[in-house]
């Protein structure tokens, strides 16, 4: 039974629900697929992905193709609640509530698992975390299941590297449907447009601090500098910050950089990035964000122990006050700024996502007999089959291989 805040708050919900499904084309041309095959008749599959509308419609395409849907998020103030009241409606047993503690939101996740899941969908790995441990007894059915971020497929990895990896595992993030166009575009325009909103400040001739130059921190430097910011990268992987300056961004380490921000976006999936020292040389009203998965990349437990005075400023700004009179304004309590502060990612790049995780569990159920326990790489096949959905959603053709063309390529003949 669905665990949710307040079902009156249904249509609304179900507005963006409907709203999302009209620009979500791949997903809706895989979804006619499933309500022919029923791939996943019999099935239960849980999902836990920041519970907002784009999220919805994967439950209601996963339920078309025959599962047994269970919804929860994945970030305590990625929760929308009036989404959550209008997917239980759905027929989506759904298990989310905006705001919740540490303890309320993993018993969320508790309830979720519950229902001893066939497939999963995790988001940052903390469905195999619960599963390989305090719910290890909901595993019993489990075929395997599919991760969305870079984070969690590191986490994956290191426990196949242990042997203590719950079932087999999908890499969705490693998709060309992922990373190209998701953490790339996505990442860059909801981050953008999050911070915008909560300060409703301008971002050109600003200074604007990116730490991590993967694909997330790509899509973010490259927006910050379309609307006419000053760009600094900060990396650790020499071929990264290589890449990062040959696309027009200086390069310095966070110990220099921190002296010059007026906005710090950290993208990095790992911990510590802006911490005490960096506070104490940091502007007056410097603006802090993370858009990495979890929130230990600013580390706000130190600021807040080291200021004078932590206020809210605006809706998800909180300025904490150092003893020489300096704000330094933390955005969504350093958890996922897009999804904390904003809405996450277009309807259109969550397509090209979603459908990578809905073709990936149909991938599993497929393959189970052939299975065995470590993470695998989504198949091109997949990846294909997905851009040309997309292609053909926008009206775009593209040119085909001639046999001859083919016989060139794969040939080791220069005829």
């Amino acid at each position: 039974m669905s665990n949710i805040r307040n079902k009156e708050l249904a249509p609304e919900g179900r507005k963006k629900i409907e709203w999302v499904r009209s620009f979500m084309a791949a997903l809706s041309g895989i979804e006619k697929q499933f309500e022919e095959t029923k791939p996943f008749k019999g099935l239960r599959i849980a999902v836990s992905v920041h519970l907002e509308a784009k999220t919805a419609n994967l439950g209601l395409v996963l339920a078309k193709g025959g599962a047994e849907v269970y919804l929860t998020g994945c970030n305590p103030l990625s929760t929308q609640d009036d989404v959550a009241a209008a997917i239980s409606e759905m027929g989506v047993e759904t298990y989310g509530k905006y705001g919740v503690s540490a303890q309320e939101y993993e018993d969320l996740l508790s309830e979720t698992l519950a229902c001893h899941p066939h497939l999963i969908v995790d988001d940052g790995g903390d469905l195999i975390n619960l599963l390989g441990g305090k719910c290890r007894e909901y595993a019993d059915c489990l075929i395997g299941g599919c991760e969305e971020t870079t984070t969690g497929i590191h986490r994956l990895k290191a426990r196949e590297k242990e042997g203590i990896l719950p079932c087999p595992m999908m890499a969705v993030n490693d998709a060309k449907a992922k990373h190209y166009y998701d953490n790339k575009y996505g990442t860059g325009q909801s981050v953008w447009t999050a911070i915008m909103d909560t300060t409703n400040l301008i971002v050109a001739g600003k200074t604007v601090v990116v730490a991590g130059y993967g694909w997330c921190g790509k899509g973010t430097a490259m927006r910050a500098k379309g609307m006419g910011a000053n760009v600094i990268v900060t990396e650790i992987d020499p071929f990264k910050a290589l890449d990062a300056t040959m696309d027009g961004f200086r390069i310095m380490p966070m110990d220099e950089a921190a002296k010059y921000g007026d906005i710090f976006v950290t993208v990095t999936g790992c911990k510590d990035v802006i911490t005490e020292k960096h506070f104490r040389v940091m502007k007056d009203q410097a603006v802090l964000c993370n858009a990495g998965h979890f929130d230990c990349e600013v580390d706000v437990a130190t600021l807040r122990k080291i200021s004078v005075k932590a206020e809210e400023r605006r809706k998800n700004i909180i300025g904490y006050t150092l003893e020489d009179g300096r704000t330094l304004n933390v955005l969504g309590e350093g958890r996922l700024v897009n999804l904390a502060c904003g809405i996450g990612h277009p309807a259109e790049i969550m397509d090209m996502s979603f459908s990578v995780q809905a073709l990936s569990l149909k991938w599993l159920v497929d393959h189970r007999d052939e299975l065995i326990t470590k993470v695998y790489n989504v198949p091109d096949s997949i990846d294909d089959e997905i851009g040309r959905y997309k292609l053909a959603a926008m009206g775009l053709s593209i040119d085909k291989l001639t046999p001859e063309q083919e016989a060139y390529l794969n040939g080791w003949t220069a005829e």
